[in-house]
C-alpha cells in the first residue's frame, strides 16, 4: 500500500434551493469517527509486519518447517488481497459501519485463535482467517471517509488516512521487536497477536456508537457468482507470486498464473451478463470505460514498486551491514518521519500543486531511490538517510493523492467498491514487487553474501524501483478530474438477482 458500488445509479432528488437538509449537513462526528475508523484500518499493516519479527520464534516453538514458516505471511496476504473488492462491495450492500465492526470483531477472533494456536497447521489457518476479515474491513474506513467527508475536508482525513498505513508499517517492525524481546505474561511470539485483542474491545463499541452507517438505496443481492469468478483469477494471480519465487516457480505456479487470464475473461463476460438481466454485479464493467479510471488503476499498479525496498533494506540492514532485528528496525525511522510529516501537510501541499502533487509525489521517490542506491554503494551514510526520508515523504504524499484521483472518479454509491478497487490494484502491485523487484535482487546477488555484492544487488533493486515510479507518475499525470460531475458507471435503476 487498499490499500477501495453499488450495480446502478438511482436517480437524484432536486435540490432544495434554501435550507439545506440534515442529512445534507456534514456529520459532526465525523472526526471522532474518522479516529475509529483509523484504530481499526492500523490493524492490517501492522499485523502483516508484525509478524516478520516474530518468525524465528514461532519456528522455534512450533517445530515449524520453512515452508509453514513461509505460509503464516503468504495466507494472511493472498486471503487479504483475492477478497478485497468482495469486502468492499459488501459494505455498499449492508451498510458501512455494520461490515466495518463485523471485520473487525472477525479480525479479533482470528487473532486470539493465532494466539492460541498449537500447531503450524492452526497458525496458517488462523492467518487465513485473518486475511479475510482484513479484506472485510479495510475498504469500510476508505469508503467511509469519501462518504462523511465534505471535498473540502476530504484531503486532510485522507492524509490521515495514508499517516496510518505508515504508522503501522514501522510500528510493526518495531512492536514486533519489542514484545518478542520483553515476553510479557511469557507470551512469548503469541504476544504479537493477543496485543490486537485490547484494539479490538476498545474500538468495536465507539464505531457503534460514533460511526452513522452509509449505504446507497436498497440493498442489492451479493453477486456469489462474480465473487467465486473474480476470486478464482485473484487466487491464481496473487497466490504463484507470492510462493512462486520463494519455491523456485514450480509448474503449478506457472499454471495458475496461465489460468489467470481466462478466469478474469470469464468473470468480465459473466458480470456484462449481469447487467443485461438488470442484476447487481460485484463490479460494474462500465466504469472501466472510463479512461481517467483505467490510467488511475493502471498508476496504482506500479506506485506500490517500493514494496520490494522493505525486504531488500532489511537485508541490506542485517545481512550487508550485520546490524541486529532492532537496528534494523531503527534505520527506517528516517522514511517513516518522511511519510508521516508529509500526509499531515497534505492539504498545504494540494493547495500548493493541484492535480499535479501525485505525479511529483512520485518522482520524488524515484529520486529518493536512486539516492539511497548511490548513497549504498559509496558508503556514505548522510545521503541514504535524506533519500530514505525523501522516500518517505514522496510515498506520504502520493498514497493518498493517487488514492483520491480514483476514488473521485467513481460516484459515492460506489465508493465501496472504487475502495476494493484501488487496495486490490495496491495489493497486486506489492506481490509483483515482492515476485519481479526482489527476483531481481537475488538474481543479481547470485550466491555472494559479502556486503558489496549485497549492495551491488540493492542498488540494482532500487534502479527498478524507481523506474516503476516514473512509469506511475506518467499515468497518473494524464488523469483529469471528471468533467461536470459526472462519474462513469451509471446503468440505471437497482434491481435484484
Amino acid at each position: 500500500m487498499t490499500i477501495a458500488q453499488e450495480a446502478a445509479c438511482s436517480m437524484a432528488a432536486p435540490l432544495q434551493a434554501a435550507t439545506p437538509t440534515v442529512a445534507s449537513l456534514p456529520d459532526p462526528r465525523r472526526w471522532a469517527a474518522l479516529f475509529v475508523l483509523l484504530a481499526g484500518t492500523l490493524l492490517s499493516p501492522l499485523d502483516f509486519f508484525i509478524v516478520n519479527v516474530a518468525l524465528p520464534s514461532i519456528q522455534d516453538d512450533l517445530g515449524a518447517s520453512s515452508s509453514s514458516v513461509q505460509m503464516v505471511l503468504s495466507a494472511y496476504a493472498s486471503a487479504y488481497a483475492v477478497l478485497l473488492i468482495t469486502g468492499g462491495r459488501l459494505g455498499d450492500i449492508f451498510g458501512r459501519r455494520l461490515v466495518f465492526i463485523a471485520g473487525l470483531v472477525g479480525f479479533g477472533i482470528a487473532s486470539l485463535l493465532c494466539g492460541l494456536a498449537w500447531s503450524p497447521d492452526m497458525l496458517v489457518a488462523s492467518r487465513l482467517l485473518q486475511g479475510v476479515f482484513a479484506a472485510i474491513l479495510m475498504p469500510q474506513s476508505l469508503a467511509s471517509i469519501r462518504t462523511l467527508f465534505p471535498e473540502r475536508e476530504r484531503p486532510r482525513a485522507m492524509g490521515f488516512y495514508a499517516t496510518t498505513f505508515g504508522l503501522g508499517s514501522v510500528l510493526g517492525q518495531l512492536l514486533g521487536g519489542l514484545l518478542i524481546a520483553a515476553n510479557p505474561f511469557g507470551l512469548g511470539w503469541r504476544s504479537v497477536f493477543l496485543v490486537n485483542l485490547p484494539v479490538v474491545l476498545i474500538v468495536a463499541p465507539l464505531a457503534f456508537v460514533l460511526i452513522r452507517e452509509n449505504r446507497e438505496g436498497k440493498a442489492p443481492r451479493l453477486d456469489l457468482g462474480g465473487v467465486a469468478l473474480l476470486g478464482s483469477a485473484l487466487t491464481c494471480l496473487i497466490v504463484p507470486l507470492i510462493e512462486g519465487r520463494e519455491r523456485g516457480w514450480p509448474l503449478w505456479s506457472l499454471a495458475m498464473l496461465a489460468a489467470a487470464i481466462p478466469f478474469f475473461l470469464a468473470f468480465w463476460r459473466f458480470e456484462n451478463r449481469v447487467v443485461a438481466r438488470g442484476g447487481s454485479p460485484l463490479l460494474v464493467p462500465s466504469l472501466l470505460e472510463d479512461q481517467g479510471l483505467r490510467r488511475g488503476l493502471a498508476a496504482a499498479l506500479f506506485f506500490n514498486a517500493p514494496a520490494a525496498f522493505f525486504l531488500v533494506f532489511a537485508i541490506l540492514q542485517q545481512a550487508g551491514y550485520h546490524k541486529t532485528p532492532l537496528e534494523a528496525g531503527l534505520a527506517i525511522l528516517p522514511h517513516a518521519a518522511g511519510f508521516i510529516l508529509s500526509s499531515l501537510a497534505l492539504p498545504a501541499l494540494l493547495g500548493q500543486f493541484g492535480r499535479h502533487t501525485p505525479a511529483l509525489a512520485m518522482v520524488m521517490v524515484s529520486l529518493g531511490c536512486l539516492g539511497l542506491s548511490a548513497g549504498a554503494l559509496a558508503g556514505a551514510y548522510w545521503p541514504m538517510v535524506a533519500s530514505l526520508f525523501a522516500i518517505g515523504l514522496g510515498q506520504g504524499l502520493g498514497m493518498p493523492t493517487l488514492i483520491r484521483s480514483v476514488l473521485e472518479r467513481v460516484d459515492h454509491k460506489w465508493a465501496g467498491l472504487s475502495a476494493g478497487l484501488v487496495n486490490t490494484m495496491l495489493q497486486i502491485s506489492g506481490s509483483l514487487s515482492f515476485a519481479l523487484i526482489g527476483g531481481l535482487f537475488y538474481s543479481l546477488l547470485g550466491p555472494f553474501t559479502d556486503t558489496a555484492s549485497i549492495t551491488q544487488a540493492f542498488a540494482g533493486a532500487m534502479a527498478a524501483v524507481a523506474a516503476c515510479l516514473i512509469a506511475s507518475a506518467w499515468l497518473i499525470e494524464g488523469v483529469r478530474p471528471p468533467a461536470g460531475g459526472h462519474h462513469p458507471g451509471d446503468i440505471g435503476p437497482v434491481t435484484g438477482h
